[in-house]
């Protein structure tokens, strides 16, 4: 069974051991691995968006819910992430910088049930790869929101500041063309 309280209890225990993000990943894999508990506990997603859970100098906790076939450029957290699928899927891309700019390394797919951890130094993108909606749990080493982070233009690969704004326009673009599907049926 899912609670939130306890879940952020043993986040907070992982942040404590020697190496957190592994020690956050298994916290996050434990949970995800039931995700009709997480569900019952937050609710079925129903529309994008960066909900948070927890938030703290020392934890982030999010429930991240990404958009209908939702891209998010290239972005760096400068702390150690643990994400966790609870319904849908992901692809995140991995980056690394170069003198030339950005350098793509790999890709990892992710679907229901499982857990990666990030460290500190990792640059991503994320997909949604579904026409529906997908839930992730998603806990930072840190305060997710301080500002220092970066974000990469998806075709220039320009670096430059982590723009919130943005970030929030995406989301809502997200849900519009969720709705668009939804009216024709195919969400």
């Amino acid at each position: 069974m899912f609670e939130l309280e306890r879940f952020i209890e043993a986040c907070y225990v992982a942040v404590d051991e020697t190496t957190p993000e592994r020690a956050a990943r298994e916290v996050v894999a434990g949970a995800v691995d039931d995700p009709a508990a997480v569900m019952k506990a937050l609710g079925e997603p129903e529309r994008a968006g960066v909900n948070v859970l927890h938030r703290s100098d020392r934890l982030t906790v999010l429930n991240l819910v990404w958009g209908p076939e939702m891209n998010l450029m290239p972005h760096n957290h400068n702390m150690w992430a643990a994400i966790g699928i609870y319904t849908g899927a992901e692809v995140n891309t991995f980056w690394r910088r170069t003198e030339d700019g950005l350098q793509r390394l790999r890709g990892k797919e992710m679907g229901e049930k499982e857990a990666v951890w990030l460290g500190e130094t990792a640059i991503h993108s994320v997909t949604n790869p579904l026409t529906r909606l997908t839930g992730a749990l998603h806990v930072y080493g840190g305060d997710f929101f301080a500002p220092g982070r970066s974000e990469w233009d998806a075709e220039t690969f320009e670096e430059g500041p982590y723009d919130s704004e943005k970030l929030k326009r995406l989301f809502e673009e997200s849900n519009e063309r969720l709705e668009e599907l939804r009216a024709s049926g195919t969400a």
